[in-house]
């Protein structure tokens, strides 16, 4: 399916994001699933593709059951036998295309300029943490905005969609369903407070988990290892990087994780933020009221988010 700039101008207002969302994808198309009425849909170059209804009911509505069935799922969108039409549908109503993951990962400083503006050392493993399922919410809408310093890290997000034990690195890929963008939102108080400090406690009110606006299979990108990622408060761009920056790839996040513990479809991973967050900052910068916070990684998309004071 031809993913064509028409489409791309509205989800892409930022210029030449839409130039670059172009030259990222393979000529030929890319699959993008999202989510509309908490509902699985294939985005198309026409509009989107109710996957149930497209599919005669060989696919359901719940998201789990296809990261379940992800390989069976794929040979069937790639044969485009679909039963129905696309129909046309408002981006901003797109949901988390990852809604009900049983595990959560999340990465801290896998960036080396992210580790230094931390004042810590590139580390040697992956520091890893959760983040909540009650966190989780989609690429647009309000985030309420708790007691403290609330900080932002744009991060790609990749989704598991096949069973994982002891994986090795050099397969790492081929267990990955597709990658989306994420927000690993903040509060640096409670996250730094004792010893040790609460980083998933820190990360995990609610809406502080955003994800979206699509998942994109990593096949279809021109270069899966080197993305460009970044985010802007009110237009103020505050973080720009490249995936091909991090300290642990992708694949070796898989494969180190499961090492440890079987990865399971429809888990998601949450892979770290280049520099540029509040904390780092000299004065520290944190969000306030009536921010309004974008989040893209060209070829996958862009999240917009309003943060708004609790009543």
């Amino acid at each position: 399916m031809v993913v064509k700039s028409t489409v791309l101008q509205k989800s892409f207002p930022h210029g030449n994001l839409v130039r670059k969302m172009i030259l990222e994808l393979k000529s030929g198309g890319t699959m993008r699933l999202g989510s509309l009425d908490n509902r699985p849909v294939l985005i198309t170059d026409t509009g989107s593709v109710d996957v149930a209804q497209a599919s005669g009911g060989s696919f359901a509505t719940d998201f789990a059951a296809i990261y379940e069935r992800w390989d069976e799922f794929r040979a069937w969108e790639w044969r485009g036998e679909f039963a129905v039409a696309a129909q046309r549908f408002d981006e901003s109503s797109l949901g988390n295309p990852v809604p009900t993951p049983r595990q959560i990962f999340a990465i801290g400083l896998n960036y080396a300029d992210h580790a230094r503006e931390s004042r810590l050392d590139v580390p040697t493993v992956p520091p890893v943490f959760t983040k909540f399922a009650s966190s989780l919410t989609g690429p647009h809408g309000d985030i309420m905005l708790p007691p403290g310093h609330v900080d932002w890290e744009i991060e790609l997000v990749a989704v598991i969609g096949r069973r994982g034990h002891q994986v090795p690195q050099v397969d790492g890929w081929d267990y990955v369903a597709g990658l989306s963008v994420g927000q690993d939102i903040s509060e640096r108080v409670l996250q730094l407070a004792g010893s040790p400090p609460q980083f998933s406690l820190g990360k995990s009110f609610p809406g502080f988990a955003p994800i979206g606006p699509v998942l994109v299979t990593p096949d279809e990108l021109v270069d899966r290892d080197d993305l460009e990622l970044g985010c802007s408060i009110n237009g103020d761009h505050v973080q720009k990087g490249r995936t091909s920056e991090m300290v642990f790839s992708v694949p070796e996040l898989i494969s180190r994780l499961s090492a440890v513990t079987p990865l399971l479809p429809g888990d998601v991973i949450f892979t770290g933020t280049p520099a540029g967050v509040g904390l780092g900052r000299n004065p520290q910068r944190f969000l306030a009221a009536g921010d309004e916070l974008c989040s893209y990684i060209v070829g996958i998309g862009e999240m917009h988010h309003r943060f708004v004071a609790v009543s």
